[in-house]
């Protein structure tokens, strides 16, 4: 009920007991970018990253409907990663899953994040690689 207040979709489908019971869900389902914004919320914490920002959902699918009372899940990931902004960012491809307590997937698709990168260990300098270390005679070097 709050998202209906908060996002302004009052469909009965989400509301009215009376209406859901003559629906083919028999009551009131929640609103399914509802269950999408809790997820994204639990998706921050599987595993613990720094998301800078959501660039785009690749594609998403409702799959099955969510009810009052209903114990969401969300499973992550990784697809895709790629580097960008000199190694400090990274965009990442996911996919996520959102499951019910009965383990039935209701929602899922590939979202691409922004994420903040560890920082790229030291460059070795590019000198070192360019000699050629040839031992003496005797096994030694110079």
């Amino acid at each position: 009920m709050n998202f209906a207040g908060f996002s302004g979709d009052f469909n009965p489908i989400h509301i009215d007991h009376e209406f859901a019971k003559t629906t083919p869900f028999r009551r009131p389902i929640v609103h399914g970018f509802g269950v999408f914004s809790i997820a994204s919320g639990l998706g921050v914490l599987t595993p613990p990253v720094r998301t800078l920002a959501m660039l785009r959902v690749r594609q998403w699918t409702f799959q099955l409907p969510v009810f009052a009372g209903d114990t969401i899940r969300c499973t992550s990931r990784v697809l895709e990663k790629t580097l960008r902004g000199r190694g400090k960012r990274g965009e990442v491809v996911w996919y996520r899953g959102i499951s019910n307590q009965d383990g039935k997937i209701v929602q899922w698709g590939e979202l691409v994040l922004l994420i903040e990168a560890r920082p790229l260990p030291p460059r070795v300098s590019t000198i070192a690689a360019d000699i050629n270390v040839v031992p003496n005679p005797n096994g030694t070097l110079e």
